[in-house]
């Protein structure tokens, strides 16, 4: 198998067709064609499935894809090493992060501190950001639930309390504070499940044995808001996570503990490539950083 050969087949996989895989690699597309067909008929077998200009992997072509993404990434990895032995620290981070609160901090300093390097950042639930980990789409990932993959290195970043939103016609709108109890029955809209502030939340009721009406499930906290502040329901959401708004309103929990952690991830086999350990450096540097203003401000 000849490494241009591979290049193709992934960048076909990728752009999910021959003419945007011919504009990304900078390779003409007959030539793009003329590589996958060699290397199908070299093994005997068939990598997409074509639908006139359509394009879909089989069975072979998306375990191939898995392994490309590895290859190429290293490929960039090593590409990357030996630039920055030579001094010269450019290259490419993927980042994802379950929300742009998270992370926004972070990828502001690494762009300070490295200009050169360029920043690409997708957006997504634990459980989707653990996938792009595993696939190598992103090289990095700011999350807050790893499920206890083996194949991830995580290091915590930030604790943030869980709080509810309610539209303020809500009848607990009156209150800044609720108790779970007090949630018996309330019509819920919740995030989709992966969520990791809907987990902890839900764990939290099952240990109090309350149970809620779950009216709607959404992908996104935006679509939540827009469903709470119709007063279809109630929201859950991280502290640091809510956007003002003059018709919702926020309410601790009074007696229950219930918290998300950020977590700074990537795989375990990559910890030691020097553009994710600078992204680590960052953030480690960042939580001293808030933890002694936050000591400063308990000694005051």
């Amino acid at each position: 198998m000849l490494h241009s050969q591979l290049r193709s087949f992934h960048a076909v996989a990728s752009e999910g067709g021959f003419t945007a895989a011919s504009k990304a690699i900078h390779v003409g597309q007959p030539t793009i064609s003329t590589q996958i067909m060699a290397l199908e008929n070299q093994y005997g077998v068939t990598l997409f499935h074509r639908r006139g200009r359509n394009v879909k992997l089989s069975d072979s072509g998306m375990a191939l894809f898995r392994i490309s993404q590895r290859i190429l990434s290293l490929e960039e990895e090593a590409r990357d090493l030996l630039k920055n032995y030579g001094g010269l620290l450019t290259g490419d981070l993927k980042v994802g992060a379950v929300g742009p609160y998270h992370a926004t901090e972070m990828l502001a300093q690494f762009n300070e501190n490295y200009p050169g390097i360029n920043l690409s950042v997708t957006l997504g639930n634990s459980m989707k950001m653990v996938d792009s980990l595993m696939d190598y789409s992103v090289d990095v990932a700011v999350l807050a639930h790893t499920e206890g993959n083996p194949a991830i290195y995580a290091r915590p970043f930030s604790r943030h309390p869980i709080v509810i939103f309610v539209n303020k016609s809500h009848a607990l709108a009156d209150q800044n504070q609720v108790r779970l109890e007090e949630l018996q029955g309330e019509r819920f809209v919740h995030r989709e499940v992966g969520s990791t502030t809907r987990l902890a939340f839900e764990g939290a009721l099952r240990d109090a044995d309350i149970n809620v009406d779950t009216v709607m499930e959404v992908g996104s906290r935006e679509a939540v808001w827009l469903a709470v502040e119709r007063g279809i329901g109630i929201g859950v959401v991280s502290d640091i996570e809510f956007n003002p708004h003059p018709n919702l309103k926020t309410l601790t929990i009074s007696n229950a503990e219930i918290y998300t952690t950020a977590h700074v991830t990537c795989l375990k086999d990559r910890k030691e490539s020097k553009i994710i350990k600078i992204f680590f450096d960052i953030a480690e540097q960042m939580k001293k950083e808030k933890s002694l203003f936050y000591t400063s401000l308990d000694i005051k």
